[in-house]
């Protein structure tokens, strides 16, 4: 929409009859009016000392200001951070796990073996407790090493490792927790074999990817549905990795960006060139044929 010059980006909001939250009245002072901005921001005049503080206060990471002290000179495009509805408690310091951000993390995804085919021959309630025992089985192996286990994905797992939120990890760290988790995902699998030997014509194959890099991390769905994920090309290329042990022939491929992230040695175990679609070159990985067979590794 089109403004009057010296307008601020509040003022904008109101003119055009979009809610926005203010609940100091405009004054610069309870921050639930900031917003992100998507486009223009390098035309924008700096803040004032006065808004400098509050965003300093709020920890706002680049591109947030205060839709009431912003008086854009040129094109702008903008997003509220917090809804129309917001209080004075909502004007807490940015978090980054809820407003979202890019940073270096490393992703673990791990999926079932022959599950669906197995499943054919089950009863659904067969299917479903051998399901929530293994759901419960790596769960607790994952955030036993720290991770967070971002979804379950029919029979597939996410999880993330080294989220920056309060306590600073980093991606060295992450990458450390990964490695456990894969080696306890590993034997607990071996463990739950056993118990359900009786129930299961063939034991529970996993095949698991890890892999690290940047990806932007944040609240993220709708309703209900809304949860903390990351999405970006390390993602990805960690679900790829977990899709290729099909190909290779082992339950676990590690990038060798984890192992130089995390100061891993693994030249226990032999290191290959893999393709991965949609990525240019090859990927060095290491192949680990059974998880369990990982060393332990001290966390930073």
């Amino acid at each position: 929409m089109k403004a009057v010059r010296g307008a601020s980006v509040l003022d904008i909001s109101r003119m055009g009859g979009v809610p926005h939250a203010s609940v100091c009245g405009g004054r610069g002072r309870c921050s639930t009016c900031r917003v992100h901005v998507d486009a223009g921001w390098e035309m924008l005049p700096p803040p004032r000392d006065g808004e400098q503080r509050v965003l300093q206060r709020i920890r706002a990471p680049g591109r947030v200001r205060l839709a009431c002290q912003l008086c854009p000179t040129g094109d702008v495009a903008v997003t509220p951070l917090l809804p129309a509805d917001a209080r004075a408690r909502d004007a807490l310091p940015y978090d980054p796990m809820k407003f979202g951000a890019e940073q270096e993390i490393v992703i673990l995804f791990a999926d079932l073996r022959g599950f669906t085919q197995m499943s054919e021959t089950k009863l659904p309630f067969d299917v479903v407790h051998i399901l929530n025992q293994y759901f419960s089985e790596m769960g607790e192996a994952i955030e036993s090493a720290g991770g967070y286990l971002d979804k379950f994905i029919g029979d597939g797992i996410m999880a993330l490792f080294g989220l920056q939120s309060g306590e600073q990890q980093g991606v060295e760290a992450g990458a450390r927790q990964a490695v456990t988790a894969a080696r306890a995902m590993g034997e607990r699998l071996q463990a739950l074999n056993r118990r359900l030997a009786q129930d299961l014509a063939t034991p529970l194959r996993l095949g698991l990817g890890i892999h690290a890099g940047p990806a932007i991390v944040g609240e993220m769905g709708y309703g209900r549905a809304t949860s903390i994920t990351a999405i970006g090309d390390a993602v990805n290329v960690a679900s790829r990795l977990e899709s290729a042990t099909k190909d290779v022939g082992c339950e676990l491929l590690i990038s060798t960006d984890v192992a130089q992230r995390g100061k891993l040695d693994l030249s226990a175990f032999a290191q290959q060139q893999i393709s991965i679609r949609g990525r240019e070159g090859g990927l060095g990985v290491y192949v680990v044929r059974h998880a369990a067979d990982l060393p332990s590794f001290p966390q930073t």
